[in-house]
């Protein structure tokens, strides 16, 4: 009886990690600050209160020396933050190994504001969930050490650890009736609220709440924008997000046909709305900050950290801060740049995408998080 459960639950476990990708091999390559592009130039001071913000909630022992001094720093100039940077912390490109591969995709990503209903009325047809309460999640390195960290989520079916509902699949899934938090007027735009992470919902009698991320599927994210290229339908170029609205806009009855292209579902939690001027709170659990926080896969580039980018083709040189993840953020060099709330963000986090130099500003004498290789210049990081 034991063995068969055994079965059962490593079946079980193949099945919900079928589709995981293998993630390659990171690096960081030790480098000097003058080979940062625009570091001379960027305005360096409006990245400092996040990275304040960041030393506060700190749970990295290797940043209280930088954090402390930081703390002290008066006045932040420019200059002075440059300088006091250079002195605490070394560069360090974060490449993948193979070749071919140093610079990274960095896209964006803002605050949406959607309009909505808490109750389902005509107009008001797309739900967004609660987390259900058959939601399992499954912690792998009780089986398998060496996947610490690894989680998936699934379902019982009798006696049996199953995939949860897909995106196609959220109809049939029974947990899900009264989970509603709002009901909004858009299938589109609720889509986008989920790749976003958090956003703003107005309801009918002018409130406005705040959702932010509860839980997932356990699905791995799939763009949209990459089916309808896969198919024919629209050009790499065009498939950014006004693009795609516009091609169902002018096909309406594949709008499920595409949405189900990604299986991923976020469910919410209403968080309370705040200072309306301050972003969403990130990974970290403090406001974001526009143009200067930014989402990463945490295995490779961890919370708190002040990162340089370069986007050549963006025109963006800027000292930003890893404050928040996402479903879509894994790998490295990987970034997500959060643009902000409004009509002028989400116009801008539609159409970056470009490749970047990703740089992670580390303290000095630590060695980089998890297997990092250092290609060059490493005596200015190793252990004293």
């Amino acid at each position: 009886m034991i063995g068969r459960c055994t079965a059962a639950v490593l079946a079980a476990v193949l099945l919900l990690l079928a589709g995981c990708r293998v993630a390659p091999r990171v690096e960081y390559v030790a480098g000097r600050w003058s080979e940062l592009p625009g570091w001379r130039q960027d305005a360096v001071g409006e990245a400092w209160p996040a990275l304040l913000s960041s030393c506060r909630v700190r749970s990295r022992p290797e940043w209280d020396e930088v954090c402390t001094a930081a703390a002290a720093l008066s006045p932040a100039s420019d200059e002075a933050i440059r300088a006091f940077l250079a002195a605490k912390l070394v560069p360090l490109r974060v490449i993948r190994s193979h070749p071919g591969a140093r610079t990274g995709l960095l896209t964006g990503y803002f605050e949406p504001q959607l309009r909505g209903s808490r109750s389902h009325l005509p107009g008001f047809d797309t739900p967004l969930y609660a987390p259900p309460d058959d939601l399992l999640t499954v912690d792998l390195a009780a089986v398998v050490p060496e996947l610490k960290g690894k989680r998936v989520r699934g379902r019982l079916a009798g006696k049996t650890v199953v995939p949860y509902f897909s995106r196609e699949q959220l109809p049939d899934a029974p947990a899900l009736k009264g989970r509603e938090i709002v009901w909004v007027d858009n299938a589109l735009d609720a889509f986008l609220l989920e790749v976003q992470g958090s956003g703003r919902v107005r309801l009918q009698d002018g409130t406005v709440i705040r959702l932010g991320f509860a839980d997932q599927n356990g699905y791995p994210y799939r763009s949209i924008g990459r089916y309808l290229v896969s198919r024919g339908e629209l050009t790499l170029e065009q498939a950014d997000v006004p693009g795609i609205r516009a091609w169902l806009d002018a096909h309406p009855g594949r709008l499920r046909e595409v949405l189900d292209a990604n299986p991923s579902v976020v469910f919410f939690q209403e968080l309370p709305l705040g200072d309306p001027a301050l972003g969403p709170r990130g990974a970290q659990g403090i406001a974001l900050t526009a143009g200067r926080s930014i989402a990463v896969d945490p295995a490779y580039i961890p919370l708190g950290s002040p990162v340089y980018l370069a986007a050549g083709a963006a025109n963006l040189r800027r000292l930003v801060i890893a404050q928040d993840t996402g479903g879509a953020i894994a790998g490295a060099p990987r970034a997500d740049l959060f643009c902000g709330v409004g009509d002028a963000a989400a116009s801008l986090a539609g159409t970056l995408r470009a490749q970047a130099d990703v740089w992670l500003l580390w303290p000095r004498h630590v060695m980089p998080p998890g297997t990092a290789v250092v290609l060059q210049n490493s005596r200015q990081i190793l252990p004293k």
